[in-house]
C-alpha cells in the first residue's frame, strides 16, 4: 500500500479515547502536523456517530480502553465490543481503513493471573479484541497494527488508574502516602512519547496486512527502586543534590514526577548567604558533575583571593563588569582579564592559581559559577592567599 504521506493530501485521523492518557499525548503531537485533521470518538458519542466518523476517516487510532472499571462487564463493552463495532463500520464503508490498536502485554499472559483479578479480565478482553482485528484484517485485507505495550508512564497519566508510576508520582509530589506490598515486584515500562513516536512513524509508513509491534526502550524497575528514586527527586529541593537525570529512565521519571507538582509548588527556596559584599546562592548540586551557584558583588568589592588544590570553577558574568586577577602560587606568574555581562564568555580557574574577582563596574555584579565538585564545609579545598 502506498504511504499516505506520499499522497500529499490532508488525512482525517479518527482517534478513540482521545481524552485519555495516551490520546492526549498523541493529539498534542498530531496537532503540530498540518497534514492531519483529527477527529475523535468518545464514550459519550453514539454508535451512529461512530459509523459516520469511520466512513469519513482515512485511518483509525484505537486507544479507547477500560483499565479499572467499576463493573467487570465494562471490560467487554469498551475493550471488545467497541473494537467489533469499529470493524463493522469499516466493512459498511467499503473502504480499507488502517487501524492502529493499543493492546497490552497482558493479552498474551492474562491466564497467568487469578481468574477473579482485574489483570485477568483486562488481559482477556484485550486478547479478544486482538482476535477480532486478526480475523477482520484477514477477511477484508484491511491494514492493522496491534501494539502490545507494557506499562506506560508520562505526563497526563491518571493516578490510581493508568499507571502505578503516576500514582507514586502524584502521591510523593503531594505529600501523600505510598503503599507497596512487595518492593521487589518488577515493572516493565515504556514512556508515552516512545509509544506516540512509534504510532507517528507507523501512520506515515502503512503496510498491507496485520502486524504486531512492540515498543522500543523498555525499562525494568522494581517498586522499591521506583519509590526510592522518586523520593530523591522530592528531597533534592532541600538537599540541592540531584541524581543523574540526563538519560535513561531517570530522565523520564524526573520529568514525569515534576508534571504532578501543583503550580504553587513549582518554585522553592534555596540557601542564600548575604554579607556586606553581596549574596551567594547555591542553586544545584549533582552526584557526579559538580555544583551550580551564583553570587552578587557591590561596586568595588573583591571576592576570592584563594586557590584550590583540586577544585576548578567556571565563571560567567550575567550583569556588570568584573576584573579577574590570577597568580601562580609556585612561579608567581600573574594574569588579569576583564569580563562584562554582554560577553558570551567563560573564564575558568585552575588549581594552584590564587584568584580574585573585583567588581569594577558602576552597578552590582551578578555572576553564575560552576564548580567541578560539591562544596564540602569540612574539606573546602580553599586556601586563602593574596594574588
Amino acid at each position: 500500500m502506498e504511504s499516505f504521506t506520499n499522497l500529499r493530501i490532508k488525512m482525517n485521523v479518527l482517534i478513540t479515547g482521545s481524552d485519555g492518557f495516551i490520546g492526549k499525548n498523541l493529539c498534542s503531537y498530531l496537532e503540530q502536523k498540518e497534514e492531519y485533521d483529527i477527529k475523535t470518538f468518545l464514550r459519550t458519542d453514539s454508535k451512529d456517530s461512530l459509523n459516520k466518523k469511520v466512513t469519513n476517516c482515512d485511518m483509525i487510532i484505537h486507544l479507547a480502553g477500560e483499565n479499572r472499571p467499576k463493573a467487570i462487564d465494562q471490560f467487554k463493552k469498551v475493550n471488545v465490543l467497541l473494537t467489533k463495532d469499529i470493524c463493522k463500520a469499516i466493512e459498511k464503508s467499503n473502504k480499507k481503513i488502517p487501524i492502529f490498536f493499543s493492546s497490552s502485554i497482558h493479552a498474551e499472559k492474562y491466564s497467568l493471573f487469578p481468574e477473579d483479578s482485574n489483570n485477568y479480565y483486562y488481559g482477556k478482553s484485550k486478547r479478544e479484541a486482538e482476535i477480532i482485528l486478526e480475523e477482520f484484517s484477514a477477511e477484508y485485507d484491511n491494514p492493522a497494527i496491534i501494539y502490545r505495550a507494557p506499562g506506560i508512564f508520562g505526563k497526563w497519566s491518571k493516578p490510581n488508574y493508568n499507571s502505578v508510576v503516576s500514582t507514586f508520582c502524584h502521591n510523593i509530589a503531594n505529600d501523600l502516602p505510598v503503599s507497596i506490598e512487595n518492593p521487589d515486584t518488577e515493572l516493565s515500562l515504556i514512556h508515552v512519547d516512545d509509544f506516540v513516536n512509534q504510532i507517528l512513524f507507523d501512520i506515515e509508513n502503512i503496510k498491507k496486512g496485520l502486524s504486531y509491534k512492540k515498543i522500543n526502550n523498555v525499562f525494568v524497575i522494581t517498586l522499591g527502586q521506583l519509590n526510592k528514586l522518586l523520593l530523591t527527586f522530592k528531597e533534592s529541593r532541600s538537599s540541592l543534590l540531584l541524581k543523574d537525570i540526563g538519560s535513561g529512565i531517570e530522565r523520564l521519571l524526573y520529568t514525569t514526577y515534576i508534571s504532578y507538582l501543583k503550580p504553587s509548588n513549582f518554585s522553592y527556596e534555596v540557601p542564600k548567604y548575604e554579607d556586606e559584599r553581596g549574596v551567594f546562592v547555591e542553586m544545584l548540586k549533582t552526584k557526579n558533575s559538580g555544583q551550580f551557584s551564583y553570587f552578587t558583588s557591590k561596586p568595588g568589592v573583591t571576592r576570592g583571593e584563594h586557590y584550590h588544590h583540586i577544585k576548578s570553577e567556571k565563571f560567567m558574568i550575567l550583569t556588570g563588569k568584573a576584573k579577574f586577577s590570577f597568580r601562580n602560587v609556585i612561579t608567581d606568574e600573574k594574569y588579569e582579564t576583564t569580563l562584562e555581562g554582554n560577553d558570551a564568555k567563560i573564564i575558568e580557574t585552575a588549581p594552584g592559581w590564587t584568584h580574585k574577582i573585583t567588581n569594577v563596574g558602576k552597578g552590582d555584579l551578578i555572576a553564575i559559577v560552576w564548580a567541578n565538585e560539591n562544596f564540602n564545609r569540612d574539606k573546602p579545598d580553599t586556601i586563602f592567599e593574596k594574588v
